[in-house]
């Protein structure tokens, strides 16, 4: 119940705790089939929050993004039909914290113009991209990649909820086929799926309220801490 929770306040407010949501699925089912039930409620949350955050979404970016996210969705596919569980949180984990590393190093060694002229680079927005793709289709955690990569692009909150909410949209309904090919969408995942559905909505309207109290900075530092925090449950 609390996942589903999560994922609503994730999607309107905080997108970096839809990570402890998959966490808490990953729990509770087995890594394969948790994926199908979360991206159907993932799904649930985009809806509010795009009608939310309509006007905030930097399509500029967004159709830049795109290609090189659907190359890593597929990859993903890939990567989760052959590989176990354990391979694909632990190979995830470690993406995440190198990247978390990587990414980190780069905001504190450069700044303004010079920061956000680096990701803005085809080569830089490729690698990131493809890695969402990557991760999102073969655990549901492309959040904290794209996450890093639009705090370091120098996205304020709004601006960065909306981008987020339109991307994640897309990305999760690329994804429901490939779900379904690989045996993923089942009866009971789906029955699962739709009993939480409310508690999704319930979710959104809570992050609705909050997100008016959080500052930038307080903001920035909440969705870096939990892309640790998931990149290290991922590897235990």
């Amino acid at each position: 119940m609390s996942a589903a929770l999560f994922v609503g306040i994730g999607k309107t407010a905080l997108p970096g705790i839809v990570t402890v949501s998959v966490a808490l699925f990953a729990a509770v089912l087995p890594a394969r089939e948790s994926t199908a039930a979360l991206l159907i409620l993932l799904m649930t949350g985009d809806l509010v929050a795009v009608t939310i955050y309509a006007k905030s979404a930097d399509w500029t970016i967004l159709r830049k993004l795109v290609p090189s996210v659907m190359v890593g969705v597929a990859i993903g596919a890939w990567f989760l039909f052959v590989v176990n569980d354990e391979v694909m949180r632990r190979s995830i984990g470690i993406i995440l914290l190198l990247l978390t590393a990587i990414t980190l190093f780069l905001m504190r060694n450069n700044t303004g113009e010079a920061l956000h002229g680096f990701f803005a680079r085809r080569s830089t927005r490729s690698l990131y991209g493809s890695l969402g793709g990557f991760t999102t289709m073969a655990a549901n955690s492309g959040g904290p990649v794209m996450n890093l990569y639009f705090i370091a692009s120098g996205y304020e909150m709004k601006r960065f909820l909306g981008t987020q909410a339109w991307f994640f949209f897309i990305v999760n309904v690329f994804k429901v086929p490939f779900s379904a090919s690989i045996g993923l969408m089942t009866p009971d995942v789906l029955s699962l799926a739709f009993t939480l559905i409310p508690l999704v909505l319930v979710g959104t309207i809570i992050g609705r309220l909050i997100v008016g109290h959080i500052n930038q900075k307080l903001f920035n530092l909440i969705i870096i801490g939990l892309t640790v925090v998931s990149a290290v449950y991922l590897l235990l």
